[in-house]
């Protein structure tokens, strides 16, 4: 997997001029825009839009000090405008574009590399498990796309769910995980946007196909999963269990993730306030 992304970076660097499209990018790396998106922002601790607008802002600060104009420069690297250009270059490094021409000021971003780094040996539970086709049928919408903290959008989803709806998907339930499941899916594949979407749905898995109309159905063919269960303090302990296996795991594994639906169930520990255990499911296939 560090290869690949070390391919990636090299992408990025020989289209920094060009309409760089996650799809482009995605297809590239072998892997969906969403998991490419997630593995990167573990690893970087910075989101892919936000690392190319850096290493544009980055090159473009060079063209500058080198005496292209600032009209060239900006459209060089895909503004519509002096203005925009002008407002992002500002806000990026907290001068004027000018000020790089007249002054020679400049600042820095340079490309990522990406390495192996061993971290305390701290080892991590997860079993690989095969599983038939199923549905996830449950209650869905559209969602910001967030990778740490409470997503709000998420919340009143589960809020909006009658006990009609909750009726209908304890009888379709019939395959493990026994659990309401929490998965996540489609998501936008157009990067540039600051924040994109993705579908969220809470639900069950069932290998009934007959649902009424009052739930969502998501067919998933039969495929390996990598399972990683964790417990302790929630959220916080199920947000880092899937930051490391999109930083440590996944980087070593022989498995690749593959273009499901992920998915996660949490059990709250009733003796224990905001204690859980939980496990995440990712779709992978062996390298």
């Amino acid at each position: 997997m560090l290869k690949e992304l070390n391919k990636v970076i090299d992408y990025i660097e020989e289209h920094l001029t060009a309409d760089l499209s996650l799809e482009a990018i995605s297809r590239y790396a072998g892997v969906s825009g969403y998991h490419l998106r997630m593995i990167f922002f573990y690893l970087s601790g910075m989101t892919l839009s936000e690392y190319i607008k850096n290493r544009k802002l980055a090159e473009a600060n060079q063209d500058l000090l080198m005496g292209e104009k600032v009209t060239d420069v900006a459209f060089k690297y895909g503004y519509q405008s002096i203005d925009g250009f002008t407002r992002a270059f500002k806000k990026w490094s907290g001068f004027l574009p000018s000020d790089v021409i007249k002054k020679g000021i400049s600042k820095s971003f340079p490309k990522l590399s990406f390495v192996i780094t061993v971290k305390g040996g701290v080892s991590m539970e997860f079993r690989i498990e095969e599983k038939p086709a199923f549905n996830l049928v449950g209650v869905s919408k559209r969602v910001p796309m967030q990778f740490e903290g409470v997503n709000m959008e998420i919340v009143k989803l589960a809020e909006s769910i009658t006990e009609e709806q909750r009726k209908e998907m304890h009888a379709l339930q019939n395959i493990e995980p026994y659990e309401i499941i929490n998965a996540s899916y489609d998501a936008d594949a157009n990067f540039l946007k600051e924040e994109g979407y993705l579908t969220h749905l809470i639900g069950v898995l069932t290998t009934e196909d007959q649902v009424s109309d009052l739930l969502d159905k998501v067919p998933v063919p039969a495929c390996t999963w990598a399972v990683f269960p964790n417990e302790g303090p929630f959220p916080a302990t199920l947000q880092n269990t899937m930051a490391r296996i999109y930083s440590e795991w996944l980087p070593s594994a022989n498995y690749e993730v593959i273009d499901f639906p992920n998915f996660s169930f949490t059990i709250m520990d009733k003796e224990k306030p905001d204690y859980a255990y939980s496990e995440i499911w990712i779709p992978v296939r062996r390298k």
